[in-house]
């Protein structure tokens, strides 16, 4: 068989994966470390307490805490609101209503920063959310 081409050698085996976006504590890629870190309240604290020399990390962190805290502030007053509100005579039925609606779109609107700053902080751009951001920047520098 005469036809035949000498069938090639494989590649030598690697040394392991290419190295990316640089590393955090965690052993994470920062951008994951960072995306993770977006969830609200509870992925901010705990990649704030683990992540110690990351700062893209960090400030993902400190806005998540904020984020967080001002999802819980807001739920709390609907809550408060709701109660006090809803149980009028006459009226209490329009408070309701209103009530739901002023619900729905700011849990929209939470949902869609939420999703917007996970994207942000996974592609590696440092994204501040309006109002949070800058007060997390100011606690990453007191820090």
């Amino acid at each position: 068989m005469p036809d035949q081409e000498p069938i090639p050698s494989p590649p030598p085996p690697s040394a392991g994966p290419e190295p990316g976006p640089q590393s955090t504590s965690t052993g994470l890629p920062s951008n994951v470390a960072a995306a993770i870190a977006c969830i609200p309240l509870i992925g901010g604290i705990i990649f704030y307490i683990l992540e110690k020399h990351d700062s893209f990390v960090r400030f993902y962190a400190m806005q998540s805490i904020i984020f967080g805290g001002a999802w819980i502030l807001f739920a709390v007053v609907y809550s408060v609101a709701h109660m006090i509100l809803t149980p009028i005579p006459a009226i209490g039925l329009f408070f309701a209503i209103i009530l739901w609606v002023i619900w729905a779109l700011v849990g929209l609107a939470f949902l869609v920063l939420f999703i917007v700053t996970v994207v942000k902080a996974f592609t590696g751009v440092r994204w501040e959310i309006p109002y949070i951001g800058p007060m997390a920047r100011q606690q990453m520098e007191k820090a």
